[in-house]
């Protein structure tokens, strides 16, 4: 199933040849963010009524709706088949869980809007990013952020968590989180450390997506620039480049990590054979 979510409040939930489902339409305002259970019993989504909601994707109706934030939520992220994560405008982050009426924790430290939110594949890290100009990593023991990363210049857009280390498929490779930001550039991060590896620099114009490829060596970058790049994270150079007409809002990889696909700004979205580029 695919689901998708719009500036009309709905979500919608359509089958593998493009039949609508269900229509999902308890928000009343633009929904900014979703995400699949990984059971995909739940479909989490965010919006700028300031409220997220977990719906039963079988019956389409509310399992329970959360409204924690003062202003738009702008980003959810589950933890697991039960709790979740959620970020907003109001610089907070809170983590919810299923069946529970108030925050299980709130993180509070970005001084401006919190844009992204994600956790390591295991689910003990949590790493946040801002208008604030910084990256915020927590961990659920400590009650403020474990380390405060600040090597961008301008806002931070979004985050990655690579699909390495504990918790994933990979785990004997470590985890690196990768930044994209309005400063042009893209940031590789030793997280446990608190430190970044690697600052990759070709772009020219604001970054808005990062994505990592299934086996975590490769990184993809899209930007206004039109530009997207492909990136070495071990070595954290530059390999290739596809050039497109526009500017690029979303990047992301298949499951095989042999093509990626790019979500242009003039309503295009172009699947790329990565070998071929």
């Amino acid at each position: 199933m695919l689901a998708t979510g719009a500036f009309d409040g709905m979500a919608r939930i359509w089958d593998c040849k493009g039949k609508l489902k269900l229509k999902l339409d308890k928000h009343t305002e633009p929904i900014y963010s979703l995400k699949w259970c990984y059971t995909g019993e739940y479909l989490l989504t965010g919006s700028r009524d300031k409220s997220a909601i977990v719906w039963d994707t079988n019956t389409g109706l509310v399992k329970q709706q959360f409204e924690f934030h003062k202003s738009a939520t702008l980003d959810v992220e589950w933890r697991d088949a039960n709790s979740f994560a959620t970020c907003g405008s109001d610089s907070m982050i809170y983590l919810c869980s299923l069946g529970k009426n108030q925050p299980i924790k709130e993180f509070c430290g970005h001084k401006d809007e919190v844009n992204a939110i994600r956790w390591s594949p295991d689910g003990n890290i949590l790493a946040s990013c801002s208008d604030d100009g910084t990256i915020k990593i927590w961990k659920m023991e400590h009650d403020t952020f474990l380390h405060n990363l600040m090597d961008h210049t301008k806002d931070i857009y979004t985050i990655k968590m690579s699909p390495t280390g504990p918790g994933s498929k990979n785990p004997n490779a470590n985890l690196v989180l990768a930044s994209a930001s309005f400063d042009a550039t893209v940031k590789l991060w030793d997280i446990e450390l608190g430190k970044c590896i690697s600052s990759l620099t070709k772009h020219q114009d604001p970054v808005y997506a990062v994505a990592f490829s299934p086996d975590g060596q490769y990184l993809a970058s899209g930007s206004f620039d039109n530009c997207l790049h492909i990136w070495s994270v071990t070595e954290g150079k530059h390999i290739k480049t596809f050039k497109g007409n526009s500017g690029i809002w979303e990047v992301c990889w298949n499951s095989k990590g042999d093509k990626v696909s790019a979500c242009f700004a003039n309503n295009t979205v172009v699947v790329i054979d990565f070998k071929l580029i």
